[in-house]
């Protein structure tokens, strides 16, 4: 037995010294840096937990939070809705079923930087195609990504009392749907696929409508599936940063700074001003915040989940 846990170390070792290097170490280094004023101007200082509290008292750390909140509500129930719904289509057998699943698929392994340059195409607003679109059914054209107003407001005038996140986010946020969307479907079809078919049968004898089969039957039994979509999605949600960068700069974090997230605030903080220690500091504030939804989630989610 002890010649075989050598043997199976032997065998983890390079894959040990392969997370260390480049995952835990790299995380150690930069926790340290977060309690440095380390920057490139000047001389490196010892503060501690300075650059959290001074995170704390930042408005541009509370404003890129709030951008990322709006974000992740944004995209993350829609897609989940969304998802079940085209799952839910797509598991029924019907003609060119592979190539429909396919399609949606197509989003999700291509380039983020591709689809974020072809949507800010779209949202053009001189040479855009929904625009274009706009103009030919004679509505008014609107400037998209370069549009700081709220949605709530650009939509019910500027009287309205709670104005939302901007109209450049909703327009990124959309972007966002689209693209995730065909990654929670294939998650989704594995769960309906791992539902048995008894189930459904049975039900069916005992007289069970479409509605009731789907909110009795489907619905719990894709519990475990929603927790844990629901979980990746925050997660990916609250680390966005492409779509950012590339559809709404410059100007840093888009019109008036109604773009700008979390993780774009900590490459402008780290890179642009070359705080490399503020920026740590925000890239572990980050992660306490997603550690805490996760922690959340789990408490007041997974106890409705159901397992067969």
């Amino acid at each position: 037995m002890k010649r075989e846990g050598m043997i199976g170390l032997a065998l983890l070792l390079p894959a040990i010294v392969i997370v260390f290097v480049f995952r835990l170490l790299p995380i150690i280094y930069s926790f340290r840096m977060s309690l440095f004023d380390w920057g490139l101007a000047g001389a490196i200082r010892f503060v501690l937990f300075g650059n959290y509290l001074e995170l704390l008292h930042d408005p541009k750390f509370l404003a890129a939070l709030i951008n990322t909140l709006y974000y992740s509500i944004g995209v993350v129930p829609p897609t989940i809705i969304g998802a079940l719904f085209f799952a839910l289509l797509l598991n029924r057998p019907f003609r060119a079923r592979g190539f429909f699943r396919t399609l949606y698929y197509l989003p999700v392994v291509t380039s983020i930087v591709a689809i974020s340059v072809v949507w800010r195409w779209l949202y053009n607003p001189d040479r855009g195609l929904l625009n274009l679109f706009l103009k030919v059914a004679g509505l008014n054209t609107s400037q998209f990504l370069n549009e700081p107003n709220g949605i709530f407001s650009f939509l019910f005038g500027p009287s309205s009392v709670f104005a939302g996140p901007s109209v450049a986010l909703c327009c990124i946020i959309l972007m966002s749907i689209w693209k995730e969307l065909g990654y929670c479907i294939i998650i989704y079809l594995a769960g309906l696929q791992n539902i048995p078919g008894q189930y459904h049968e049975a039900a069916r004898i005992d007289g069970a409508g479409r509605l009731q089969a789907f909110f009795r039957i489907t619905l719990p039994l894709l519990s475990p599936t929603t927790f844990y979509v629901l979980i990746m999605m925050t997660i990916t949600s609250f680390n966005v940063f492409g779509p950012i960068y590339v559809m709404t700069g410059p100007p840093p974090g888009g019109p008036l700074s109604t773009t700008n997230v979390v993780v774009h605030f900590l490459y402008e903080e780290s890179f642009k001003m070359w705080k490399l220690g503020y920026g740590s500091a925000i890239a572990f504030a980050l992660f306490v915040i997603i550690f805490i939804l996760t922690r959340l989630q789990k408490v007041l989610v997974e106890k409705r989940v159901h397992y067969e």
